[in-house]
């Protein structure tokens, strides 16, 4: 059994650079079946979609605190939904908090991949595991405290107990899957604009509309536009790598 101290070290030295893995063409097609089996079939998303959810209310609360914004506190869901509630007197300041939910999984998920290919893959999961324990102290219902502390546990796992070597394949691996997440979520939004208007009051998009005067369907573009760059932010990494061993 690992003792506290061991686990410490183990874990504050997870951010030190590590060896660059060696990814080949066949591992990213694997690591995007993983991806996708984590992110599309219902049984799988109905565990990994809660962290989708928590970094997507994380997005929130980050760039609420950063633009001077008072944060009440956060709220997640076994349903997928989230809160996170805020007090501003600028409408600028609400509505850019309110805009970065739906980009931030996969800008998170590009870093990720950044991280994973550059052999910072174990300090990517250390500092999200860190990030994570700080949101506690925002968190104000149990089910919150429930899927955030899981996805503590499961991140400090992985950071202590993967290989240094093989750290950054999960990295990869975790990026991608946030990445497939974050086009999941947006067509989830799309179609609540489309086919269920009756939850327009959950929806980002619609908020900002009623905030800006500026139609949701431009917003719902926006997000689109910011997770397609993240996705060719991802890409420009892992095709150096993977041009570089063909």
């Amino acid at each position: 059994m690992t003792s506290p101290g061991t686990f410490w070290d183990t874990f504050t030295g997870a951010f030190l650079q590590a060896p660059v893995p060696d990814i080949t063409w066949t591992e990213m097609l694997l690591t995007l079946a993983a991806a996708i089996t984590l992110s599309i079939p219902r049984r799988s998303w109905r565990y990994f979609g809660l962290l989708a959810t928590a970094t997507h209310e994380l997005g929130h609360a980050f760039a609420a605190v950063t633009t001077g914004q008072r944060l009440s506190g956060i709220r997640l869901r076994l349903d997928h939904s989230g809160t996170t509630t805020t007090y501003s007197r600028s409408r600028l300041a609400t509505a850019w908090s309110c805009f970065w939910g739906y980009p931030v999984p996969a800008i998170v998920g590009a870093a990720f991949v950044w991280a994973g290919v550059s052999g910072w893959g174990p300090a990517a999961m250390a500092a999200s595991s860190v990030t994570l324990a700080a949101s506690l102290l925002f968190l104000r219902n149990p089910a919150g405290f429930l899927i955030t502390g899981a996805a503590i546990a499961a991140i400090a796992a992985l950071t202590v107990l993967v290989p240094a070597a093989f750290a950054g394949h999960v990295a990869v691996c975790l990026g991608v899957a946030l990445l497939v997440a974050a086009v999941r979520d947006l067509l989830k939004l799309a179609n609540v604009h489309v086919r269920r208007r009756e939850r327009l009051e959950t929806s980002d998009a619609y908020l900002l509309s009623r905030a800006t005067a500026v139609p949701s369907a431009l917003w719902i573009l926006l997000f689109a536009v910011l997770v397609a760059c993240a996705w060719f932010a991802a890409w420009q990494p892992v095709s150096a790598v993977l041009l570089k061993g063909a």
